[in-house]
């Protein structure tokens, strides 16, 4: 199977030929070519002085993840929780008392997260809503904080750009790890290794779906803050499910294939959860691979009965068979793998990525895989323009049009509960 990941930067050129662009070209070529003259910072340097034990972390979003992630970090790793940004007053201040945030550390707002990236942190922790996560992330980068952020890294082509660019940049300084579970689980991880080692054979065909019932609301619909609360459901703010909650899949598909689609034809609709935001409810996507290998991609997010997530590659010789919280093995008329149970991947890959970041920040060893967690991202969007469309959509194409969402939030910039 052929690595397709540089087409990404290859095919850049072609996305948008304005100025700004054609100088974000330029910046790649001239930081792809200094990234080894980076030199690993000591841990002194990374966190200001030896004697400091624990990586102090600001939350850049507090909801029900945000302050779960939080609560991650200092119960499995060498870190504490200092600063916290949410735009809504009541999240920041649970996430405050929680963690003992001082008051004039907790910042309010859609740019109160700059507030908190100026201050004496070490790190910041993203769990805002995906449309955020690039602007958070430059920036957190251009100040010279390490970066742990919550997938997908964006929710079009070029916010995915720009996180690479800003990642480039930092490499071999600053952390900047995307959070995907799958990729840190032992199982999933034996899965790839041997798929690459050949054991299935040449892959030839993949089975790929999501299905779950739909998310809870946040908030009664009919207002801005409401759309802000039930961002999920938001196809601006989130991606739309095929970016947002599907790329768990879809990113294991490319990670077992060692690359990224050429090409996806599909289509969708919203039918049964009409009653919030504009997200579709279902997806059915066809995504060509290099070297003629189809994958057919399916996701519900509606109705009870059926829940599993599933990634199945068909080889010449054998299959793999993984499933997000349930058995990863391998069959195969030559040789197989019996695998294991990743029952609590949720959790214990979150807490494996939150102690290898916190280790890595100590140390002064970044870790990144920005770039990794760029095409999966793209992936998705490929499959969701395709299935917006009804058209087919190549990878090339896709990065050329350079569609840039816009929620048009009207909301106040400060927040609008500065009395609670």
């Amino acid at each position: 199977m052929r690595d397709c990941g540089g087409r990404l930067f290859n095919a850049r050129k072609d996305a948008n030929m304005g100025k700004e662009t054609m100088k974000r070209r330029h910046f790649l070529q001239a930081a792809a070519a200094t990234t080894a003259a980076f030199s690993i910072m000591r841990p002194s340097t990374a966190l200001g002085s030896e004697a400091n034990s624990k990586v102090e972390i600001g939350m850049i979003g507090c909801g029900g993840r945000g302050k779960w992630i939080a609560d991650l970090f200092e119960k499995n790793a060498p870190a504490k929780i200092v600063a916290a940004h949410d735009y809504f007053r009541d999240r920041v201040n649970d996430v405050g008392e929680a963690f003992g945030i001082a008051p004039s550390l907790r910042y309010v707002g859609l740019d109160g997260y700059k507030a908190l990236i100026a201050g004496k942190v070490d790190a910041i922790a993203i769990e805002s809503p995906p449309y955020f996560h690039p602007e958070q992330t430059v920036a957190g980068l251009e100040a010279g904080k390490h970066v742990y952020l919550a997938k997908p890294i964006a929710v079009d082509v070029p916010g995915c750009l720009d996180i690479v660019e800003a990642a480039d940049k930092a490499a071999g300084k600053l952390c900047c790890l995307v959070d995907f579970q799958t990729r840190n689980n032992e199982f999933f991880k034996g899965a790839a290794q041997r798929v690459h080692d050949g054991m299935i054979g040449t892959p030839a065909l993949g089975h790929v779906f999501y299905h779950t019932g739909r998310l809870g609301l946040h908030a009664k619909p009919g207002t801005e803050t409401a759309r802000l609360r039930n961002w999920v459901f938001d196809k601006a703010l989130s991606g739309d499910i095929i970016v947002e909650q599907n790329i768990h899949v879809i990113d294991v598909a490319n990670w077992y294939l060692q690359t990224h689609p050429i090409k996806a034809a599909g289509t969708g609709g919203r039918k049964v959860r009409t009653d919030v935001g504009d997200c579709w409810d279902h997806f059915v996507v066809t995504f060509h691979y290099p070297d003629d290998v189809i994958v057919d991609f399916s996701s519900r997010q509606f109705g009870d009965g059926f829940d599993d997530l599933c990634i199945r590659l068909y080889g010449s010789t054998g299959t793999v068979e993984s499933h997000y919280g349930g058995d990863v093995k391998i069959r195969g008329s030559k040789a197989g793998w019996a695998g294991g149970n990743t029952g609590n991947i949720y959790q214990e890959g979150a807490v494996n990525n939150i102690k290898d970041f916190c280790q890595a920040v100590l140390e002064g060893k970044p870790i990144q895989n920005a770039r990794e967690s760029a095409d999966s991202t793209l992936s998705c969007i490929l499959g969701r323009m395709a299935a917006y469309s009804g058209e087919p959509v190549t990878w090339d194409n896709m990065l050329r049009t350079g569609e840039r969402l816009d929620p048009k939030l009207n909301l106040p910039d400060d927040g609008p509960d500065q009395k609670a």
